[in-house]
């Protein structure tokens, strides 16, 4: 489905979103204390009128000093009956964050099962933008889509579908290159990651405006992930349709930046290297030492770490062109989910301005992430004998930053680097964020650009 508002229209039933224990709406009357209403969170309170039907209804948004806890709490309304609902909201309530909440309360992941929303819809509501906020939603249901659908059906060929279908609706131009042909383009670590595969590696290259600013987003895309042959336990494969999270996340946000008009103001660069890491008799293995596009040899001592070998010649091509930002997008490192839990994604930047725009942008869009460290004094840590990096040190410490020090090397030449450490993914029902694939980032992305890219 595509998200957005219902039209204005007087037949709407007013919706009041209350805090537990506030006064409520003087035209709810007995009805909600006679039924025991209380305000808790997502409690739901149909109010009838004289003739037995529906003349409105309450919603509980829980306890006021815990608000900071409860994200999208308004995404508890795709509860109420199917009809056309207005909403009231505190003064209080963040009035961008309860409008994307009503929108994200409706999404369902029905390629295999299920129907589509067709509940209750609401008027967006009022002092909120509403065209923005349904383009925030829209980038945040492909994204979703993306990463829930399994690899037999979203594979190298179906990600490139994905992007071409975008890249056409977007006005962008695309160019991919495949199989072979990147090794005469001279992205060697993407064909020895993907050429194992039954469906050939590739890098997507999608460019979107023609003035202003230069801004490259490089999005990982391992469409499945097996660890190669160092394989994963069959427990550690279960998500590894997620593995694509940041390319599927690269290209919500170039949904948002397309429907908002942010494209109009920037030059937009999206490089996706897709792949699937297989076994195969010409998979790549343990011990080899691979060239890569910028001419640093990495020794690969785990072909489970296979997401910043394509990565680095993706952001080497992004860097060649010196945008003014570039960002990668990557679920990387299960280091991350140990230092900060799914919820809670670490990003790294040189440059303290840019990230205290990042860090403030993406708190006040609830879309939230945490500084982490390109910390210097474990370069050692990725420096092998004999080749000029190491995939995977040993020793399991500082996963995270010693990957993002990894994809540092290969994005020198850019203006500002930013790397996202995303899980993609939500573990368990919350409003708003069904169990499953979750974009992460590119919402604070989208609220920072302007600070940025000044």
């Amino acid at each position: 489905m595509t998200p957005d508002f219902a039209p204005d229209s007087p037949d709407a039933l007013p919706l009041w979103a209350v805090w537990k224990g506030d006064p409520l709406a003087e035209q709810a009357g007995p009805w909600p204390a006679a039924s025991g209403f209380s305000g808790k969170l997502g409690e739901i309170c149909l109010l009838p009128d004289a003739s037995g039907g529906l003349s409105g209804a309450l919603l509980g948004l829980g306890d006021r000093a815990q608000a900071s806890r409860h994200r999208f709490a308004m995404a508890h309304a795709a509860g109420l009956p199917k009809g056309l609902w207005r909403p009231f909201l505190p003064d209080d309530l963040d009035l961008d964050e309860a409008a994307l909440a009503l929108l994200l309360g409706q999404y369902r992941f029905t390629r295999y099962k299920g129907t589509p929303h067709d509940g209750a819809r609401f008027i967006c509501p009022q002092g909120a933008d509403a065209h923005r906020i349904a383009a925030q939603a829209a980038g945040e249901f492909l994204t979703r889509d993306l990463i829930n659908t399994p690899a037999n059906d979203m594979g190298p060929d179906a990600l490139e579908a994905a992007a071409r279908a975008l890249a056409g609706e977007a006005g962008a131009s695309v160019a991919v290159t495949t199989g072979g042909d990147l090794l005469d383009a001279n992205l060697p670590m993407i064909h020895a990651v993907g050429r194992a595969a039954e469906q050939a590696p590739r890098l997507i290259d999608i460019r979107l405006g023609d003035a202003g600013p230069r801004l490259t987003i490089v999005g990982k895309g391992v469409c499945f992930d097996t660890g190669g042959l160092d394989i994963k336990p069959s427990a550690s494969m279960l998500l590894m349709k997620k593995d694509m999270g940041g390319a599927a996340t690269a290209l919500g946000l170039l949904k948002m930046l397309a429907l908002t008009g942010a494209a109009d103001r920037m030059r937009i660069r999206v490089l996706l290297p897709v792949v699937e890491n297989s076994v195969a008799g010409n998979a790549f293995r343990p011990g080899d030492v691979l060239t890569s596009r910028k001419g640093l040899t990495v020794e690969v001592n785990n072909t489970d770490a296979e997401g910043r070998l394509i990565l680095a010649d993706a952001l080497t091509l992004g860097a060649e062109e010196s945008p003014d930002l570039m960002i990668s997008l990557a679920t990387l490192t299960g280091a991350a989910r140990v230092a900060l839990g799914p919820d809670l994604p670490p990003f790294y930047c040189d440059d303290d301005a840019t990230a205290d725009a990042l860090s403030r942008a993406a708190m006040a869009a609830r879309d939230p992430l945490w500084r982490m460290p390109f910390w210097d004094g474990y370069e050692s840590q990725i420096e092998p004998p004999i080749a000029d990096l190491d995939n995977a040190p040993s020793g399991g410490m500082a996963g995270s930053i010693t990957a993002a020090l990894f994809l540092r090397r290969f994005a020198q030449g850019a203006g500002r680097y930013v790397h996202m450490d995303i899980y993609g993914w939500q573990p368990v029902l919350t409003p708003g964020r069904p169990k499953g694939g979750l974009g992460q980032g590119a919402r604070a992305i989208l609220a920072a650009l302007p600070r940025i890219l000044a």
